[in-house]
């Protein structure tokens, strides 16, 4: 297993998965849309992708946005999605798309990598609180603004 960063000739290969992701999420199926969206973000810079391989087959992958802290008044990442496809869970795709999530943020400079996950997600819970995640603040919540 390899892990590489995404580049458009990937994004086919990658759409699937995150079509997979999106369905994990209760969206409909959307081949075109995941592809399209992962492309206009790979060229436009907008986030970094990073593809778990073996040999032709994709396992998963993980995407990083970048953002800003303005309390700590820093460069930040938000690692939005973390995916693994069923048959490969429970090899350490994930910690290894963590673990090379995070030391492309110490490369760069980044001084912190936030992500959100359901509260019932517990699998994926343990498997950030064993590569050093800690639960950020019980203090606030979350909401958005659908425009």
């Amino acid at each position: 297993m390899k892990i590489v960063q995404a580049e458009l000739f990937h994004v086919p290969a990658l759409s699937i998965l995150f079509n997979q992701y999106r369905q994990f999420y209760n969206c409909e199926a959307d081949l075109v849309l995941s592809e399209q969206f992962l492309r206009e973000r790979l060229e436009r810079g907008e986030s970094t992708i990073f593809l778990a391989q073996d040999g032709e087959s994709s396992l998963g992958f993980v995407q990083l946005y970048p953002s800003f802290c303005s309390i700590e008044a820093c460069p930040i990442y938000v690692l939005y999605d973390l995916y693994v496809v069923e048959s490969a869970r429970g090899h350490g795709i994930g910690e290894a798309l963590l673990n090379r999530a995070r030391s492309l943020a110490e490369e760069k400079g980044i001084k912190r990598l936030d992500l959100l996950t359901a509260k019932d997600n517990h699998s994926a819970q343990a498997l950030y609180k064993k590569v050093g995640y800690k639960l950020a603040n019980e203090n606030f919540d979350a909401y958005s603004l659908h425009l």
